[in-house]
Formats: structure tokens, sequence, C-alpha cells
């Protein structure tokens, strides 16, 4: 029924493109969900704060800046074949380590660094951001390091990590599983101070335990808490696209009815990857008779006066490349589909539109909604594979 909804609406409120050109097609993605075990449940509502004890019964307060960024970890390792709940802790213990979860520039080695969003400066040598990575060292560049959900996959690492096992992420280490959460962060971090790693591992705990299901838990409303992001990313790599028609009243290219165009359209090569605009949960993936091939996301971002929903919907991907299914979680910045051409379109673009209270709500004007959010611009070495995790559903 949700589903017939979302069909009658776009009917309704998507306009057509402008003429666009057609490109040559890439290779499209995959995604699946790990198999059952040592598995992580979906991120529940952001609490604005938590507190925990470490080994030695020092006290860390965490705020809701921080907890998103934790999230952003979880959800990376929740959807990476092979992590599983002890690396997510892993990969928390370092965070809380290196960083306290802050995803850190470094002006004085990197001044570029500074420019990206931040949550303050680091002092560290040359290092960057949640894991304290460093550009010398191979981990990636001033830009790719300065994006929290890089960072969590290169800490990962493995056959779908940006950095292909060098420098080594924690699927890289053989028989990790094997050896105290500690040393697991170390044999990745390679700090001079190897034993700092294990005293957080129950503040780990409490973050995990506070931010995620249980899967297969019998709470149905947990199970449905929104998912909370703080962080936007613009839906398309940088420097692929032109902005071509905005929001607002005008004639049809296709039908020449005067109509409203709901969205924005911005022309991209076909096979250009569409990117996931925050983390949430896929409403609807599928045909419509004039978005063609449409993708929706509902989004809980965090503000000054609380979480707010708000929808982001893609028209006229192209046909196969919709790497995520309704009920699937996403991370900001993820690849989820492709440019196409699909449904009442001239050529190949990302039509997009911005619901603020959800897609059943009036469309916004997407051009000062990502204005006003400052969305991260991704190049095409940061974009993530495709990260749908498949929602753990309620028993009865």
């Amino acid at each position: 029924m949700r589903a017939l909804a979302v069909i009658a609406l776009v009917v309704f409120l998507f306009g057509p493109p402008t003429a666009l050109t057609a490109y040559a097609l890439l290779a499209p993605t995959t995604t699946g969900c790990m198999p059952g075990g040592n598995t992580v449940g979906p991120i529940g509502a952001l609490p604005t704060q938590l507190t925990a004890s470490t080994t030695g019964g020092a006290v860390v307060r965490l705020d809701q800046v921080q907890l998103g960024h934790a999230a952003t970890i979880i959800t990376t390792g929740s959807t990476a074949e092979g992590v599983g709940r002890d690396g997510v802790l892993v990969a928390l213990m370092a965070a809380l380590t290196e960083s306290h979860l802050r995803m850190l520039a470094n002006p004085g080695a990197y001044p570029s660094s500074a420019g990206f969003p931040n949550d303050g400066d680091a002092s560290d040598h040359d290092s960057l951001g949640l894991f304290q990575m460093r550009p010398a060292a191979g981990w990636g560049t001033v830009a790719q390091l300065m994006d929290p959900g890089y960072q969590a996959a290169a800490f990962f690492g493995g056959p779908t990590g940006p950095n292909h096992g060098s420098p080594r992420g924690l699927l890289d280490i053989p028989d990790w599983q094997r050896l105290p959460k500690g040393a697991a962060a170390q044999a990745v971090e390679v700090s001079a101070f190897p034993d700092r790693y294990a005293q957080y591992e129950p503040v780990a705990q409490a973050i995990l335990e506070q931010l995620t299901t249980t899967p297969g838990a019998t709470d149905a409303k947990r199970d449905d808490a929104p998912f909370v992001s703080s962080r936007i990313v613009f839906p398309l790599p940088a420097d692929t696209w032109t902005r071509m028609s905005g929001f607002g009243m005008r004639t049809h290219p296709v039908t020449g009815v005067r109509t409203l165009h709901a969205g924005t359209d911005y022309a991209a090569p076909a096979g250009t990857p569409v990117l996931a605009l925050a983390d949430g949960v896929v409403a609807y993936a599928g045909p419509d008779p004039r978005a063609g091939n449409l993708l929706v996301i509902d989004h809980t971002l965090a503000g000054p006066n609380g979480p707010r929903r708000v929808a982001s919907a893609y028209s006229h991907l192209l046909d196969g490349s919709t790497a995520v299914s309704e009920g699937d979680y996403v991370s900001a910045g993820s690849q989820v589909a492709q440019v196409g051409s699909t449904g009442q379109s001239t050529g190949p673009h990302l039509h997009l539109q911005i619901h603020p209270g959800g897609f059943d709500a009036a469309p916004t004007d997407p051009e000062p909604w990502l204005a006003a959010h400052s969305p991260t611009a991704l190049d095409g070495s940061t974009v993530l594979p495709a990260t749908g995790s498949c929602r753990t559903e309620a028993t009865p």
C-alpha cells in the first residue's frame, strides 16, 4: 500500500527533464547482507548524549555529533562482509582512542583539511580524521580522509576496502578474530602506544548497545526507530554533473503541458554513481510511469531543535543499476544506483526531489535546501560501494 502511495504522488509531482546528452555506460554495483551470527542490528534514534566508563574507571561523555560518527562506523561495518559485531567494536575502540570519535582536521600539516567539515584540529604529526590516518602512510588523500565514511571503510579494509590491503585494514589482518580486540585495533593503527585501545572496550560496547537494535529482537517499536543522520552528501560525485533545470513551474518538454517541476535536474553521463544524500532507509525502489526507475529514501536528520524527517527521491535511474531494496539501510555517500534516462526523459540525468516531513509532504526546492545543509562533495575516489543492509524484522 505504501509503495502505491509513493507511485501515485510521484506521478503527480515529478516533472520531466530538459534535453540532455548520452554517454558511455559504467559497470553496475551490487550489494548484499551479512550472514547471521555475529551481526549488528540497525541503527536506532541517536541519543543527545551517552556516558560510559573505561576499564580504568575514566568517565567518557559523548555528544550527538560524536555518536553520529559512531553510527557511520557501525553502518559501514555492518554492511561489510566479515566484519560483524566484533569488528565494529574494534573500530569503535580505535576511533575512541585516536580521536574520541571526532573528525579532526590538521591545518598545521595539511592547511586544506580545515576547509572540510570537522570537529576541531589535531596536532598529532600529520594525522587526520576519526582514526588519525596519515596521507603519507598511504591511507588516502586529504579529501578522502576528511570523509568519515571513507575512514571507516579504510579501517575495515578487505576486498571492498579503498586501499586493497595496503595499508592493511582490519579484514586484511590474518585471524584478527582470534586477537584480543585491543590488539586487533593496534594491528591496524600500528600505534606507538599499543595498550591504549583495550580500555575503551566497555565504552564501545555501550555505544553499540545504545545505538543499535538486537538482531531478531521482539521489540517492534525499537526496530522501527528512526535512523538519525548528521551528514549530508551531494548525490553525484564532484565534477560529473551540470545543473540543467530547476524547481518551479515550466512547460513539460515532452507533453507541452505547463506543470510544476518539483525538483532539480543534473545532467551527468549515463552510469555515473548516484549517492545517498544521507543515512536513511529505502522507502521505495521500483518503476514509475514518469520517473522511470525511482528510488525514495527516508532520512531522519539531526538538528538544533531535534530530529526531523526528510525524504529524498532520485528518478530516471539506469535500468538494473539500483543496488538497494525497500527496507534497506543506506549510508550517506554510498552508491545506491546510477544515472540513466528512463521514464519521461530526453537524456541521462538525475532528477532530485527533497520532501521535508516525508515523501507524502510537499516538495521543496532542492538547491536552497542543499545550500543550507552544506553537503559534502565526494570525488570519484571517495565514493563507497552500495551499502544497503537488510533491516532486521521483529519476530512475532
